[in-house]
Formats: C-alpha cells, sequence, structure tokens
C-alpha cells in the first residue's frame, strides 16, 4: 500500500484552510477493495458478493440486499414495504405457505434469530443466518429462498389478510411515546419532501385495507434485480456459490423500462427548524439538536478522501463526548446525559448530520440544551488540543489494531454487513489489511488543526434543527420555539474561551506491589486448564484459546454478595455500583480514560445478590495493565463527593417521571405477584436517592472486597501461562487477605406458591393487553433438566408462532423463557409474555393455556422437537469457539457443580417427546400459577 501515499496530498492538507478543500484541490488515490470477495453482476442487473470465510466453520449466511424502502410508497401504499417484507415468510412458488420456515427450521435456522429482515426508508435486507452447509440441499435451498423472494412471492390473499392482524399488533407493540414523536417530527423537519411521511410502519388504515392488487403492483415495480444484492459469506466454495447464483438468478427478467429510483434531497434552511412536543407515556426531557451539512455522494466514497473523513469525524465526535462526559461529573451537572455523532440527517441519506442530543433535568431543560450547544461552539471556534487529539487517535488507532490482530477470526456477519452497506451506499470495503496499513500511514500525518479547521463545515450557522421532547404533565415548563432560537443566539453570541485539557504524566501506579508467590500448580482435566493457588489463598484457573487473537477475558468470583447485607441496607445496596463514580487510585473516572487511552484493558466490579465479582478483558499485551486495575479495585476505590453527587443528581433526574412510562406499572406488578413485595425486590424511585449514604456505600463496597483469599480468577483466551504466572504472582497474590469462609445467605426472596392472577386497567395512549404467565416448582438442578426446560420453551415458541401469530393474526410475537436456579433452592420457572389488542386477549389466553396442557399431556410434534434439537446443536457447536462461553461454563461449574460442555450432544439427542411431555407435566401438576395482564380498554 506504501505507493499510494507520497506525502504530496497530506502535505496538501496542512497548506490548505479547509479539509474540505484540501481534498477538492488534490486527486486523491483510490480506495482498494478487498480482493478476498468476489463481486460480479449478471446481465439483469443483479449484483453478488461472495467470500470464504471459515467461521464459524461449516456455516454460511445468505442475504439479499433491495434499494427500495418506504421512501418509495404512495399514499394509498404507505406501510406496504414493510408489509411486503412480511410476507416473503408467507409463500413464494418453490416454498408454498410456510414452507420456508418449516424447511428451515429443521435443518437448525431459527425464525426470528437467523431468519430475519428489516424495512427501513431507504432498504430491505433479508437474512438466513448461521446455515449449516454440510447439510445436504442447503446451500442450493438456501440460494433459492433468497431467488424467490427477488422474483417469485405468491402473495397468495388468505396469506396477505391473515398477515394485517400480526402487523397491526406489531404497530400496537411499537407505538410508545419516541414512535409518536418521530411520526410527528418527520412532517416538520422535512416539510415539502417525500420523507415528511416515510415511517415503514405506515398507517393501520392502508394495513388493514388495502387490496392484495396494491401490494403486488408495489413488488412488481420495486422488486428486481438491478436494484438487488446477492450476499453469501461462510464456508463455501466461491466458485461454486458464483455458478449456482448465475445459474439461479439468470432467469429473473430485467426491466429496461423500470420506474427510476430517487433519492429524494432534503432542503436546507436559513432559520432554524424547532419542533417541541409532549406526551403522557415519555419518561424524560430530550433534546436532539441537528446541524445539517452536506452528504458525501455515493460516487464520491472510493477515493481516499472520504476514508479520512470517516476517521476525522469519527475522532471529532469521540473528543467533543471526552469533554461532555467530563462536565457530567460535577457536583451540579447540567444534564442527565449528553454526546454526539455524525450520521445521516435522521431518517435521510442524502444529507448528513452533526447531532447532539442531551437529557435534561426536569427544572434545567434549557441550561442543559444550552451547556450541549456551548461546547459544540467552544470546538467550532477553538477546536480540539494536541493533547486531547493524541488520546483520541492513540485510542482509534489501537481499535484498529485490534481489529487487524483478529484478521483471521472474523466472523461471517462482519463481512456481510460491510457488503451490504456496500452495495446499498457505496460504503468502502477495502479490507481490514488495507485500512489498517491506510490508516497507520495517514493518522500520524493528520495534524489536529486539520480537525479543526473541519469543525465550521460540519456546524454551521444555518441548517439547524432542533427537537425537543418531554413528558406532558402538569407543572412542567417546556421551552416554546422563541426559547429555543433565544438560546441558540444567545451560545453563538457568547464570549468563550477555549478549552484546557488537563493531563497527567503520573502512571496508574507509581509502583508495583509487593507480590505474593504460586504456591501450588495442577492441570485440570475437565475443562484443560490450568489452576494455580497464590501465596494468599486466590485461585487462578487458566484457559488457553484460539479463538480470538487480541483478547483474554477475566472474571474473579467470590460467594457473598449483597445478601450478607441486611434488608434495611436495600437503598445503600442498590447504590453499590455509584463507586465506580469516583475513579481508582490517584485518577478520578475522567483521568482514568485518559490514562488508559491507547490501550485495550478495562476491568469492573459487579456485587449481585450472592457474589462479589471482579470482570475484564484486555488484549494480551494489555494484560498488566489488567491486572493493575484489578489491583486498584480491590484496593483503592477513590471517593469523589462531587461525583457521587453528580450521580444522586442524575439518578433522580432519570427516574421523577420513570412511571409515566406504563411498562413500569407492568413490571411494578410482575415483581408484586412474584416476590409479594420484599423489600429486595423493589424498585428505585427518585424519592429514595437522597437516602444513599456515601459512606455507607464505601464501606460495604471496602468489606466486600477486603478479602481476596476466597476469590477464584478465570482467565479464558489467548493466553500464555508462563508469561501470565509472574504478572499474577505480582498483583493478584498482593491482594488482601484476611481469610474469613463465607457463603451467601437465604434471605427468603421466595415465588409465591399457589395460584395468583392479577388483572388491572391502566389506561394508555394506544390500547393494549400486556400479559405475563409463570409456572414454577420443585426441579433438580442438573444439565438434562436444564435443557429439557431449554428446549420446552423452544417448542412452545414453534407452538404459539404457528397458533397465536400466524394462524390468530393475533400478536406480534410470545416469548417463552424457561430458567432453572440452583439456589437458594432448586426450581424451575416457565414465563411466557406477550401483547395484543384488549379484545383479543380472553381469547389468545385460552389458546396459550390450551396449547401448554396439550404439551403436558401428549407432548409436542416430533417435528418440533427435531427442530429444537438441530438447532441446539448447531448453536452449541458455535458456542464452544467463544471464550465467553467457556468463562461461564467454568464459573457454573465453580457454583453450582453443573458442567454445561460434558455430555450436551448426548444429552441433547437422548431427548424424547416423552420427555418434554413428562417435564412439563411434573411442573404444571405443582400448581404454581402466576398471571398478571395489564390492560388498556379500546377507545370509544
Amino acid at each position: 500500500m506504501k505507493h499510494l501515499f507520497r506525502g504530496f496530498w497530506i502535505v496538501a492538507i496542512l497548506l490548505c484552510c479547509s479539509f474540505h478543500q484540501a481534498f477538492a484541490q488534490t486527486q486523491m488515490p483510490p480506495i482498494p477493495v478487498d480482493k478476498n470477495v468476489r463481486i460480479g453482476k449478471l446481465d439483469n442487473g443483479l449484483t453478488y458478493y461472495i467470500r470464504k470465510n471459515s467461521l464459524p466453520a461449516n456455516r454460511a449466511d445468505f442475504y439479499i440486499a433491495q434499494k427500495v424502502g418506504s421512501i418509495q410508497e404512495e399514499a394509498d401504499q404507505r406501510g406496504l414495504a414493510h408489509f411486503l417484507e412480511h410476507m416473503c415468510f408467507n409463500g413464494t412458488t418453490h416454498f408454498p405457505g410456510d414452507a420456508l420456515k418449516q424447511y428451515l427450521e429443521r435443518i437448525g435456522v431459527k425464525f426470528g434469530e437467523n431468519l430475519n429482515a428489516y424495512t427501513s426508508v431507504d432498504e430491505t435486507v433479508y437474512n438466513i443466518s448461521n446455515v449449516p452447509v454440510t447439510t445436504p440441499g442447503a446451500i442450493d435451498s438456501c440460494l433459492l429462498i433468497l431467488h424467490d423472494w427477488s422474483n417469485d412471492l405468491t402473495l397468495d390473499p388468505v396469506e396477505i389478510d391473515k398477515e394485517r392482524g400480526v402487523i397491526n399488533e406489531e404497530w400496537r407493540t411499537r407505538m410508545s411515546a419516541m414512535m409518536r414523536f418521530q411520526e410527528k417530527m418527520l412532517p416538520t423537519m422535512f416539510e415539502g419532501t417525500k420523507y415528511a411521511n416515510c415511517f415503514p410502519i405506515g398507517t393501520m388504515d392502508v394495513v388493514m385495507n388495502f387490496k392484495p392488487q396494491t401490494l403486488r403492483d408495489y413488488y412488481e415495480k420495486w422488486y428486481r434485480p438491478d436494484l438487488q444484492g446477492i450476499i453469501v459469506v461462510g464456508d463455501v466454495d466461491v466458485d461454486a456459490i458464483e455458478a449456482q447464483i448465475k445459474k439461479i438468478f439468470s432467469d429473473i427478467p430485467a426491466q429496461p423500462n423500470a420506474a427510476k429510483r430517487e433519492y429524494y434531497p432534503v432542503n436546507d434552511n436559513k432559520e432554524p427548524i424547532i419542533f417541541i412536543a409532549q406526551d403522557k407515556e415519555q419518561p424524560n426531557i430530550q433534546a436532539i439538536i441537528f446541524n445539517k451539512h452536506e452528504a458525501t455522494p455515493d460516487e464520491q466514497k472510493g477515493t481516499m478522501d472520504y476514508l479520512v473523513q470517516n476517521y476525522a469525524t469519527t475522532l471529532i465526535s469521540n473528543m467533543l463526548n471526552a469533554r461532555l462526559n467530563e462536565l457530567m461529573q460535577v457536583a451540579d451537572p447540567p444534564y442527565v446525559y449528553a454526546g454526539t455523532y455524525d450520521d445521516d440527517f435522521f431518517v435521510a441519506k442524502t444529507k448528513d448530520a452533526f447531532t447532539g442530543v442531551v437529557v435534561c433535568k426536569e427544572d434545567a431543560i434549557d441550561s442543559g440544551i444550552t451547556t450541549l450547544l456551548r461546547e459544540i461552539e467552544r470546538a467550532r471556534q477553538f477546536g480540539f488540543t494536541e493533547t486531547e487529539y493524541n488520546r483520541a487517535r492513540a485510542e482509534y488507532l489501537r481499535q484498529l489494531e485490534s481489529a487487524f490482530n483478529e484478521r483471521d477470526k472474523r466472523k461471517n456477519e462482519e463481512y456481510v454487513n460491510e457488503y451490504v452497506r456496500h452495495f446499498l451506499d457505496n460504503e468502502p470495503i477495502p479490507g481490514i489489511e488495507s485500512e489498517y496499513a491506510i490508516i497507520n500511514q495517514i493518522a500520524p500525518n493528520i495534524p489536529v488543526a486539520a480537525l479543526n479547521q473541519m469543525m465550521p463545515a460540519l456546524v454551521t450557522d444555518n441548517n439547524q434543527v432542533v427537537a425537543v421532547l418531554g413528558p406532558q404533565k402538569e407543572g412542567l415548563k417546556m421551552p416554546t420555539e422563541d426559547d429555543i432560537k433565544k438560546i441558540l443566539a444567545d451560545v453563538k453570541a457568547e464570549k468563550l474561551t477555549a478549552y484546557v485539557d488537563k493531563v497527567s504524566d503520573e502512571p496508574l501506579m507509581a509502583e508495583a506491589p509487593k507480590g505474593g508467590k504460586i504456591v501450588s500448580e495442577k492441570t485440570d482435566e475437565i475443562f484443560g486448564t490450568t489452576m494455580l493457588t497464590l501465596s494468599n489463598g486466590v485461585k487462578v484457573i487458566i484457559k488457553k484459546t484460539d479463538f480470538k487473537a487480541d483478547e483474554i477475558r477475566m472474571k474473579g468470583v467470590s460467594l457473598g454478595g449483597s445478601s450478607l447485607f441486611p434488608d434495611s441496607e436495600i437503598i445503600n445496596i442498590n447504590g453499590l455500583d455509584a463507586v465506580s463514580v469516583g475513579g481508582l487510585g490517584n485518577f478520578s473516572a475522567v483521568d482514568l480514560e485518559k490514562v488508559l487511552a491507547g490501550k485495550k484493558a478495562s476491568v469492573s466490579y459487579g456485587i449481585g445478590d450472592k457474589t462479589e465479582t471482579v470482570n475484564g478483558s484486555c488484549s494480551p499485551k494489555d494484560f498488566e495493565t489488567m491486572m493493575q486495575l484489578t489491583y486498584l479495585t480491590f484496593t483503592a476505590p477513590r471517593r469523589d463527593d462531587d461525583a457521587f453527587a453528580s450521580y444522586k443528581s442524575r439518578s433522580k433526574a432519570s427516574l421523577q417521571n420513570a412511571d409515566m412510562n406504563p411498562m413500569k406499572a407492568f413490571s411494578d406488578s410482575i415483581q408484586s405477584g412474584l416476590y409479594m413485595n420484599h423489600p429486595r425486590r423493589m424498585r428505585m424511585k427518585a424519592d429514595m436517592i437522597d437516602q444513599m449514604n456515601y459512606d455507607k456505600i464505601l464501606s460495604m463496597y471496602q468489606d466486600r472486597y477486603k478479602d481476596a483469599s476466597d476469590f477464584t480468577f478465570i482467565f479464558v483466551g489467548n493466553v500464555n501461562v508462563d508469561e501470565m504466572k509472574p504478572v499474577i504472582a505480582e498483583y493478584l497474590g498482593a491482594l488482601p487477605a484476611i481469610n474469613r469462609r463465607e457463603a451467601f445467605k437465604d434471605n427468603k426472596v421466595d415465588i409465591r406458591q399457589g395460584a395468583y392472577k392479577n388483572e388491572f386497567i391502566r389506561k394508555q395512549e394506544t390500547p393494549k393487553a400486556s400479559n405475563f404467565v409463570l409456572f414454577s416448582g420443585t426441579c433438580k438442578y442438573d444439565l438434562r433438566n436444564d435443557i429439557l426446560l431449554s428446549m420446552t420453551s423452544q417448542i412452545l415458541d414453534l407452538i404459539y408462532t404457528n397458533k397465536v401469530r400466524e394462524d390468530e393474526g393475533g400478536t406480534y410475537g410470545v416469548y417463552t423463557f424457561g430458567q432453572l436456579s440452583k439456589y437458594p433452592k432448586e426450581q424451575a420457572m416457565l414465563q411466557i409474555v406477550f401483547e395484543t389488542s384488549p379484545s383479543k386477549r380472553e381469547k389468545l389466553m385460552q389458546i396459550i393455556f390450551a396449547e401448554l396442557n396439550n404439551v403436558a399431556k401428549a407432548g409436542p410434534a416430533e417435528s418440533d422437537l427435531n427442530k429444537v434439537k438441530e438447532f441446539m446443536l448447531k448453536k452449541h457447536a458455535e458456542d464452544l469457539k467463544e471464550n465467553g462461553y467457556w468463562l461461564n461454563s467454568i464459573d457454573e461449574y465453580l457454583f453450582t457443580g453443573m458442567n454445561p460442555i460434558k455430555d450436551y450432544t448426548e444429552i441433547v439427542n437422548s431427548i424424547t417427546v416423552k420427555d418434554i411431555q413428562k417435564f412439563v407435566d411434573d411442573l404444571l401438576k405443582q400448581k404454581n400459577e402466576i398471571e398478571i395482564s395489564m390492560i388498556s380498554p379500546d377507545k370509544e
């Protein structure tokens, strides 16, 4: 790649007064295209991408991307782009009815997880992921499915009518305060353009009443090969796939007189566009500030300047976000949260926007918006400092280096996502090797002055759009349009000073601790690990893998947790996460981020009900930094009264209007129904925050981490045991030890026994019935029962998808979840959750119970059990190549004695229909049933 960089155009950047002008004045070299992806185009216009990739082994992803979305709809078609996406799963020429789903589920491809799609304003993308390509016929079948999606949907009127209800229930489920805001924002922000009414969900009037021919007309007009891209990535033969694509897709006719696919422009605005709205179900106050600027046209994304622009805007956002985060740490923070990014202007690809988002405190809306605007303006006027840029660049290059180190460990979906964006938006696909070489030559030669010159082009004096969204409640004073305009003008007129970056050359630890020793070492055959015991009692388990080149994951765990504190301390228990706001050692939370810039190492703590943990991850070369952070987490949590005051202020503001979200009432009712108002299941509310005691919280934290002698640390990843051992001895061996022996305490947080039912009315803006059902009972804690419970929940998902979603059109989805627990007593829980129209609730509940009882009496269909087995075995084979899976499995074995890996495949294969029937029957006959429904009646 070095021949691309002779230095002349980098010098040009330095000499020109504008970043963009520099690019305009210089002929930039093209961005190379990754040589490992085969790209081709058929005579009918269809584009294809094929790449050989062996992670995961024997798997492949099959995608079709369409350059068509809801922006193509006419007034009588609103919602049809999204409706059409649904119909792709409801009958094609070669897969009539639901044969497509049935076939894929038989080979272990789960609907909703591996088989899915999405529709947005400008695009529709379908995926069949993690396909087991060693299954005979799987590759040909998946290509045939893509072919049918492209050109051979049946669009059966009967199936269309069944799907209307599903989409109506999807609309009902998604119609939140934020969705209502967004639909109202479009006509204001995009007045006079096609974007003014383009939300993909459409209108339910159209969805429920359109004629089938209207949908077919849309399909035949817009689903055509010149707007379609096929992407296949995985453990495949590229030549064979290409031959198959040519054979299968060449029969799709081109449309020489096809309608033009337009990308609609967005109007500029001289005066600010202001949108202010309130909603009865909105829990917080949020302002979004868009600074519109020109987007790079697709045809201009192929040269190096585009890569440099992306680098620059990413660093600008990162540096500004660091400043905004710093302001959040003061005792009386000006906002709850603030951040910036540069991307599409809301729903439009044809205009970009440098965007700021701020979540405001109720009594400081103006100051929150003002502070965000002021920091953006400060960056525009004065730019960024050399030290800020050095950190941001180091962090960017470190992440890029990590991606480069993992270049042989990338999964199919990472490549697929790149190729989808290349097809739809012409985003560059140089490949990580080329990108790593390019950026490492560019970045050191781009000074901070170049980025500072770019800011005025991102944030101009016109093209501003401001949206302020808040709760509709008595006594809340929202700003007016004139108020916002005055804030915008006042900030522009304000005399600002440059940001001062406070930096320290102090190392993370001034001196190494007096380490301990490794007193024993042995090999464990169960998981193939090295086990160390240190002189202070700390146990260490190390599992070497080759799944990722640049990753080591860590978990340290000890029994006890918050269970050892009395119920009366529940408010302080809920505040234990606040200890981290103070930082570590001599570094505040802000300074800690600065000192860690350019390193891939992080550590966090967690105090749960039964355990206290230390979790971390790092690159192998930053292992010592992770050990230093671990040592400081135990020994040097930093007190910061201002940061704690900020934490309390922001927490109160976040919780102040939480009850306006109706789902809080639903979750509260579930917790009350399950745990009978046990104090340890209490939800924190705003008026409780002031009762938090910082001294007590720090004391409780120190109590949990003052003794490491009963901690066991697990390391999984690209480890070198011999190199790690002296570092482990130095830092983990130096952790404090008082050799106490603890277990967790049973505080009797038990699930209610017997039958309990609660139906209550809670009026909502969109009528809806939210339903929760839970069955619980005694169940031995072992791998077989864990697998049986997982199988049961997955089988019920299949049954309910067919019976409740598809046959009745009654819900967007029924979600079944099973959990087996060991402590404080061995038990199983099976929960079922769904939302629907209030008028359909009673009938659907009858189906829910009838189908569950049928499984308890007769067992599931053999075909459903086989589908679940195929998926579980496929998923398990993939999980065995994940560091996190091994870490969690070792942790599980230490905590409960259950080995989730040993005999997994054999147990799955051994399960019969009778086994599932008996398992469900044993659970139901214990007669512990909780049913909770929150109903908002249909409006008259």
